[in-house]
């Protein structure tokens, strides 16, 4: 029996993909999250550093932590202004009380429920937790063939339910040390080539943690059907905002 897919790992496989194919975040989600400019935040599972490029143009000091070496190697390149470390959520190599924020940028869902107090740790009393989420808001256009998305739902791994953001199960371990959250939704659009589409798909865990040879073929099968020319991505970013109590 074949060992099962680690989605939450898959990312550095795909890790250029994801740099070129995925979306940052609408300036009005950042403002809402009321964390001021003088902050000292961190970015948590920062990925490629779609996030913390807004972020360092926002806050004080901004430190980025990443396990994956593919993605952190990227984020050190394209946003030298963030301090990058590597680590993971459940265990942040940050000492207590040493940030103002916390922001998690499509990650939420891949971390275990040890992750709610270690971030709960780093942040200073009252600081803030910010949770973003961009989802699809409606079908890209123009539309893509039949064709394309019956290879991409063939081709593509499924998810265990409880890893998907839809399913709420990373809300399970809340409100535990933190208030309720504060929530709002904000509607984008995303441009991009067909090469930027194949990316986004790409970057996407369900293709990236494929076999290799599987992945590749589906990417190029995707290719082949997709026509040149732009295409529109709408999407909803949702934001959760938690503040953290004194009583830990």
């Amino acid at each position: 029996m074949s060992p099962s897919p680690d989605f939450a790992r898959s990312f550095g496989r795909a890790a250029e993909e994801y740099e070129r194919g995925r979306s940052g975040y609408p300036e009005e989600a950042l403002d809402f999250a009321g964390v001021p400019a003088d902050a000292v935040v961190l970015d948590l599972a920062a990925g490629t550093g779609k996030l913390t490029r807004q972020l360092v143009r926002r806050h004080a000091r901004v430190i980025a932590v990443e396990p994956t070496d593919r993605m952190r190697a990227i984020l050190e390149r394209v946003v030298p202004e963030a301090e990058a470390l590597a680590g993971v959520a459940e265990a942040i190599p940050l000492p207590d009380d040493s940030v103002d924020a916390v922001y998690v940028g499509e990650a939420f869902h891949w971390f275990g429920e040890a992750a709610v107090d270690e971030v709960a740790r780093v942040l200073r009393p009252g600081g803030s937790l910010v949770i973003l989420f961009n989802r699809s808001d409606g079908e890209v256009e123009p539309a893509l063939p039949r064709a394309f998305d019956e290879a991409l739902e063939a081709g593509s791994l499924k998810k265990p339910d409880d890893q998907t953001i839809g399913s709420g199960a990373w809300q399970r371990a809340f409100p535990g040390p933190f208030g309720p959250f504060t929530t709002a939704s904000f509607s984008h659009r995303v441009e991009r080539d067909r090469d930027g589409l194949i990316d986004l798909l790409a970057s996407q865990s369900v293709v990236a943690a494929l076999p290799d040879v599987r992945r590749e073929r589906l990417v190029e099968t995707l290719r082949s059907l997709a026509p040149e020319g732009s295409y529109v991505s709408p999407l909803r970013l949702d934001v959760y905002v938690a503040r953290l109590g004194y009583d830990r």
